[in-house]
């Protein structure tokens, strides 16, 4: 990079640097300030300075358009003119030959004016460091040589004009070189430092763009629970908003009880483990720790959140991978055998010598059969479950049609089948594999009809379409008219094996999770005051989607 500004400064054909249009500014103020004075002292009476002008006339005269230029500049440069190298370039050399032609028609080189021409070619040096303040230099050294010599030769002037005027040579060239080194030197800092910059601002994007998708939730806090910042997976973790300007938006948020609880524990005993909890009845289970972001006490402290049910389906996903496996291995010498046992109660129902405790037996060989056979069916099918094929899906449609379908398979149930249908307006689309998300309804659909049916002699459910509190997302809710769940066991639900039903095989609603899951949606069960139990899907964003 800093070989690259050399060279364009070389060329001359491109804008200078901020730093260096800064710079040039100053030089200008310079110049204006000198002019300014050069002409002031043209008003002072003549027997206070030395008067012997060569031609005080062209003296007066280029003082006058000198200021008068220095001016001209300073407005037009004040009005926003951003100068170019070749103006810079101009510049400097206009001013080198201004300070000679007033040397030439004042007192020569001996003037105090030959001063300023040493500060002219250092700025042009500073400015411009490359050959061309060579050139500065070689051209102040030819002028200044060349204004002794004639005057040597017309006006007797003295011969120690010479020496003087090559000493001021001298030192022309020793400001170049000196001052070129300098400015090198500083260019290839000042390359390497906006060069190093430029990397900081590009890894912090990257790190910015990495923490606000990392599926764990990151926050910043101070110790009295005030958001400094937090990543998309927080704030859909917590506040079941995800956004991509949490900076700007989580500074007024409340942290949920739970949290700021753990929050005030940790700074009193910072070994204590903080127990998980759930920020709303919709969320999932959430576990955090905390760290301290700096050692002065009052500072700023960094929170992890962790998706528990993330760990625990992983978790129960590897032991019922393993136990595919094995039902698939021994699926065959499990159906074998279970197939003759059902088969053989078949054909034991059929004899005409059986009493009523011989019925009865029976019938529980043959229910616990088929029982036995469920369950291998539903490991099976989680062990070959295909991946989700998400399609972007209108939500409110696809529930009519799937609601005109489902009855269609319930007409001759008795009692009738009565399926509500709610559906909010302008809820947003959702993006899912729609034959997975109908088998989860299918499963929450059958659920739902057989408690209410059990509970009030009714075949109803409710399913209930909206929006989530940011508009963003669509839930879809499946509600009973059943008994209910007890709180205690609300979150024992979604396990696998776990069942109240006692024809049932525990794996329905960890499979419909699952293929939630598979589709970034989320199963959860809402605890509200209304009767019977309510489940809800909750979509992701679609355009957030992984």
């Amino acid at each position: 990079m800093a070989t690259d500004s050399v060279s364009a400064v070389k060329t001359g054909k491109r804008s200078p640097g901020i730093q260096q249009t800064k710079l040039f500014r100053i030089y200008n103020h310079y110049r204006v300030v000198i002019s300014l004075m050069l002409v002031a002292l043209l008003f002072v009476e003549p027997v206070n300075f030395d008067t012997r002008f060569r031609f005080l006339d062209y003296y007066q005269f280029g003082v006058m358009g000198y200021f008068a230029l220095n001016g001209f500049l300073a407005f037009i440069m004040l009005a926003g003119f951003q100068p170019r190298q070749q103006h810079i370039t101009i510049s400097i050399l206009l001013d080198i030959l201004i300070m000679h032609g007033l040397l030439f028609a004042s007192t020569g080189i001996t003037s105090g004016l030959a001063n300023l021409v040493i500060i002219s070619v250092a700025a042009g040096n500073i400015l411009t460091p490359s050959r061309m303040g060579t050139f500065y230099a070689a051209l102040a050294a030819i002028c200044s040589l060349g204004i002794s010599g004639w005057a040597i030769l017309t006006v007797d002037g003295n011969g120690d004009d010479i020496v003087r005027a090559g000493s001021f040579g001298i030192l022309y060239f020793a400001a170049a070189f000196v001052l070129q080194n300098i400015s090198r030197r500083m260019m290839r800092s000042e390359a390497l430092a906006t060069s190093r910059a430029k990397s900081i601002v590009e890894l912090e994007q990257i790190n910015q763009q990495i923490i606000q998708r990392m599926r764990t939730g990151i926050l910043v806090l101070d110790r009295y629970g005030q958001v400094r910042l937090a990543n998309a997976a927080a704030e859909e973790l917590l506040f079941g908003i995800p956004t991509d300007l949490a900076r700007h938006t989580t500074r007024s948020r409340t942290l949920p009880q739970a949290l700021k609880s753990g929050l005030d524990a940790w700074l009193k005993h910072p070994e204590m483990r903080t127990k998980p909890f759930q920020p709303a009845p919709t969320s999932p289970l959430l576990q955090v720790s905390f760290t301290q972001l700096d050692q002065e006490p009052g500072e700023q402290i960094l929170v992890f959140i962790e998706d528990m049910s993330k760990v625990t389906q992983q978790a129960q996903q590897m032991k019922l991978a393993s136990l595919g496996r094995l039902t698939a291995g021994i699926a065959h010498e499990i159906r074998n055998p279970l197939g003759a046992i059902s088969h053989a109660a078949q054909l034991m129902e059929e004899s005409p010598h059986l009493d009523a405790s011989d019925l009865q037996m029976l019938d529980i060989i043959q229910r616990h059969s088929r029982r036995v056979n469920g369950i291998i069916e539903n490991v099976l099918s989680l062990s070959r479950r295909r991946p989700a094929n998400a399609d972007l899906v209108d939500v409110a449609t696809w529930l009519e049609e799937y609601r005109a379908d489902f009855l269609q398979t319930q007409e001759e149930t008795n009692p009738p089948t009565n399926v509500v249908l709610s559906i909010e307006p302008h809820i947003p689309d959702a993006r899912f594999d729609k034959s997975q998300i109908e088998q989860v309804l299918v499963n929450l659909c059958d659920n739902g009809l057989r408690y209410s049916q059990q509970h009030s002699g009714e075949r109803t459910i409710e399913l209930r379409a909206g929006a989530t509190a940011d508009g963003e997302r669509t839930y879809v809710d499946v509600r009973d008219f059943g008994p209910g769940i007890a709180p205690e066991f609300s979150h024992s639900v979604f396990e696998p094996f776990y069942t109240t039903d006692k024809g049932g095989t525990g794996l329905g609603l960890y499979l419909a999770r699952e293929l939630c899951e598979a589709n970034q949606a989320h199963l959860s069960l809402i605890e509200d005051e209304q009767p019977g139990c309510c489940f809800r899907i909750t979509f992701a964003h679609p355009g957030r989607m992984i």
